[in-house]
């Protein structure tokens, strides 16, 4: 699968061959889980979850920093925070391959450029699309923004629902989890910490 310069997917085929290898591990799968891959329902489930499984994890053939390359240093003097908020985004959890579904806000203090907005919301979608723990998604996005823009302050924050703790295990619903990944003078800035975090609303 390739990329057009916005990160958009060219050309990908949903009929792309599936390795029999990857499509006999899945009807192991289903055998296991005390179905029978043989059934009529299940004869193109294989390579369809195969399929399905590219593309939850095409975040592994994209780079992140590349959507952070293009800036812009005309913004008429604006030296104020850029905040995005409400980002939906859906993972996968690297442990249980379970999804995660959520929101980020993701904010940063310029220093003498910016960025366009939806580039924020590729970065994030980049890091998502890979099999993930929530306190590392955090921590790539901010640290990405960090090092690509070079602003005065970043800060990250992901609310979101495990399926690993709602679908299986302790069965609990509803259940949000919040992480925070502040750096710069966000960080280094009590006040300004707690400005952009009630700004966020976290």
């Amino acid at each position: 699968m390739r990329y057009d310069q916005d990160a958009q997917v060219v050309g990908e085929d949903l009929k792309i061959p599936v390795p029999e290898n990857v499509a006999d591990a899945i009807r192991t799968l289903i055998r296991w889980s005390g179905d029978d891959p043989g059934r009529e329902g299940l004869l193109e489930t294989p390579e369809r979850v195969a399929r399905a499984w590219r593309e939850y994890c095409r975040g592994y053939e994209d780079d992140p920093a590349f959507h952070l390359s293009r800036i812009f240093h005309e913004v008429g003097g604006y030296d104020d925070v850029v905040l995005l908020k409400d980002i939906p985004f859906q993972s996968h959890c690297e442990h249980h391959m379970a999804p995660i579904v959520g929101r980020a806000h993701i904010a940063y203090l310029p220093g003498s450029y910016v960025v366009g907005i939806s580039k924020l919301a590729r970065v994030l979608h980049a890091y998502a699309d890979r099999l993930q723990v929530q306190e590392r998604l955090t921590s790539e996005v901010a640290n990405c923004i960090w090092e690509n823009l070079k602003p005065q302050g970043v800060a990250v924050v992901i609310e979101a629902t495990h399926g690993c703790m709602t679908g299986r295990g302790v069965r609990t619903p509803n259940v949000v989890m919040k992480t925070s990944r502040v750096l710069g003078i966000f960080r280094d800035d009590q006040k300004s910490r707690e400005e952009i975090l009630q700004l966020i609303g976290a």
